[in-house]
């Protein structure tokens, strides 16, 4: 009773701005209903001044909602069948991540960009978006403003990319097959990768939109060992500023070991569409939720004010992704 007196009312406002969120983003999911969210919030948090009463339930959702949002995730992934499928990618998948992660670093430390919003952008770019960045932020410790800023950075090169790369494929001859690699490794959010995918089997009669989604979903795995890897740094960095002893049960974030136990279940129990699907819609339905509360606890001034170097931070890393993606086929003999 003292959780929902404490939390209620924050809780009930990230639902009501969450839920015209999710039906804008079903509407335009192009654009998605998590960017949606972080914007309807952003306008009001300029109207409602006084968030005392709503504040616990914010930081609550953007916390702990966010992180029960990660664990449904897992229920979408059957290791053995998107492993199965997906094997051919992991070469481009691989040096795909890599390139945006030491991109992500170099321009770190040439822009001397905030390092949390570094590491979001890059992991955002080279893994799966908004969900890599859900998953990055609370074992990185960063902030509802980094979260927004490095959502709306990962937004803008995926409508880019959704509206460019089935020209840029044609431009550049990619078979069917080509370009549904190119798509899975090169374009960061599910949405956009089915919009891209979608307008190429259009124009030639093609269906890459399954081979592209398969490419999608290997790249997703990769949130795993990043977290935990993420999670070890940030615990040995806090035991040599802070003196204490490391503890890899203290560091790995339990929130991604549920995740992986959804996976496991998934995989092991071969879970039927019509229990998996309600629960990937509830995810994603969380996250739009989280995202709203990270909207409401966004100052937009000072968003755009610094905004210009996590923009250039994401955009080195989307043309060094594009460009290994591309790289990685020609050597492989694809394209």
């Amino acid at each position: 009773m003292n959780f929902f007196k404490k939390n209620g009312a924050g809780l009930l406002l990230c639902l009501l701005n969450a839920i015209p969120s999710w039906l804008l983003g079903k509407a335009v999911p192009v654009v998605g209903g998590p960017v949606f969210s972080i914007l309807i919030g952003m306008i009001v948090t300029l109207i409602l001044t006084d968030k005392t009463v709503f504040s616990p339930g914010i930081n609550f959702t953007s916390k702990k909602i966010l992180q029960t949002a990660v664990v449904f995730l897992g229920f979408g992934m059957n290791l053995t069948e998107i492993l199965a499928k997906g094997k051919q990618s992991l070469p481009i998948i691989l040096s795909t991540i890599t390139t945006s992660l030491v991109i992500a670093f170099i321009m770190y430390k040439i822009l001397h960009i905030n390092s949390n919003s570094a590491v979001l952008v890059g992991v955002g770019s080279s893994i799966c978006g908004g969900s890599a960045i859900a998953a990055t932020a609370p074992v990185i410790g960063a902030d509802d403003e980094e979260i927004a800023q490095s959502i709306s950075v990962i937004f803008l090169f995926n409508v880019i990319a959704a509206l460019v790369f089935p020209s840029l494929g044609a431009a550049l001859s990619l078979t069917n097959e080509g370009f549904g690699l190119f798509a899975g490794t090169a374009i960061n959010d599910t949405s956009s990768v089915t919009a891209a995918a979608t307008a190429w089997d259009g124009i030639h009669a093609s269906n890459t939109l399954e081979a592209a989604a398969i490419v999608k979903m290997t790249r997703t795995l990769a949130i795993i060992p990043i977290t935990l890897v993420l999670a070890i740094y940030k615990s040995r960095k806090s035991k040599n500023t802070e003196g204490s002893s490391f503890s890899l049960k203290r560091a790995f974030p339990m929130f991604v070991l549920f995740f992986v136990l959804a996976s496991v279940v998934t995989t092991i129990f071969h879970l039927p569409a019509g229990v998996t699907a309600p629960l990937k819609e509830l995810s994603k339905f969380l996250i739009i939720m989280a995202m709203s509360a990270i909207g409401l606890n966004t100052n937009i001034v000072k968003l755009v004010r610094t905004g210009m170097k996590p923009i250039l931070t994401g955009f080195c890393c989307w043309i060094g992704i594009a460009f290994v993606s591309l790289m990685m086929q020609h050597i492989l003999g694809i394209w």
